[in-house]
């Protein structure tokens, strides 16, 4: 905000930029009222227009007058918007494909666990945890786990965590468990907007639902993918590429989450979009 107010260098261009980021601001959140009125309430579209055309009218006039000052510091709340769109559509195109690159290679869960309890393999007698976006694939960490290191858990978990619109999720419905295969379970945490994420308290609330678990024989497996842009279908070469480094610089779950640092481990694989 100082290098904006010295790069202005006049209060006169300042006023313009902060005058064309209030107009569209108003005009946008007026046209987003329209669809609440006539979609999320459901009033027919005569009184949808009616409600908000007039107000839809002034703030188009007021964001028209101000565009004269666009040259004048106008234009920096317009790129700066911009360069924010970007990044969260990016962001979330790029997310879709990674997930679909993941699902499109990952075998399906059910079959895979149900082949791995028939088969005489190693057992480390603990719990491991995967948290997963998608709890029908097989997570990429439990894949890798049993490539390089051989080794199967007694306890696998495949935990899948879910934010409801709700504000408050109550304690006896924060989880929901499901037997799968001898030594296989489904969890999935449920946590309303202003709950705040705290796996290892609700791997605790497991054991009324007939899965009780040692918290300090847990570890927690993560996935962590690296991504590689590629030519094709997707996105922009460009985008693809900003993708990758918002993907290395964004945040683990593992905080997020409140898991314990000497009990996470994280797996990487290359995914290309």
């Amino acid at each position: 905000m100082l290098l904006a107010v010295l790069g202005f260098g006049s209060s006169s261009a300042l006023a313009s930029a902060y005058g064309i980021a209030v107009t569209v601001t108003m005009l946008i959140t007026t046209a987003l009222t329209f669809f609440v009125v006539r979609y999320g309430w459901g009033y027919p579209l005569p009184v949808a227009l009616a409600a908000t055309g007039v107000f839809l009218a002034l703030d188009a006039v007021l964001v028209v007058s101000c565009s004269l000052k666009f040259m004048e510091g106008g234009w920096f709340p317009l790129v700066t918007g911009a360069l924010i769109f970007t990044l969260m559509a990016t962001w979330r195109r790029g997310r879709e494909l990674l997930i679909d690159s993941i699902r499109r290679d990952d075998p399906e869960l059910l079959p895979f666990i149900t082949g791995l309890a028939t088969e005489k393999m190693h057992r480390v007698s603990r719990t491991a945890v995967y948290a997963v976006a998608n709890p029908d694939t097989v997570p990429q960490a439990l894949m890798h786990n049993l490539k390089h290191n051989q080794v199967l858990h007694e306890r696998n978990v495949i935990l899948t965590v879910v934010f409801h619109d709700t504000p408050w999720i109550p304690f006896e419905e924060r989880v929901q468990v499901t037997p799968l295969v001898p030594g296989f379970w489904k969890v999935q945490v449920n946590y309303g907007f202003i709950n705040k994420p705290d796996i290892p308290q609700a791997l605790e609330l497991c054991q009324a639902h007939g899965l009780p678990i040692n918290l300090f024989e847990t570890s927690y497996f993560l996935s962590r993918e690296i991504v590689v842009p590629t030519r094709g279908a997707g996105m922009a070469r460009w985008r693809e590429a900003l993708f990758a480094v918002m993907s290395r610089n964004a945040g683990s779950v593992a905080g997020f989450f409140q898991l314990p640092n000497n009990c996470v481990i994280e797996l990487g694989a290359r995914v290309q979009i």
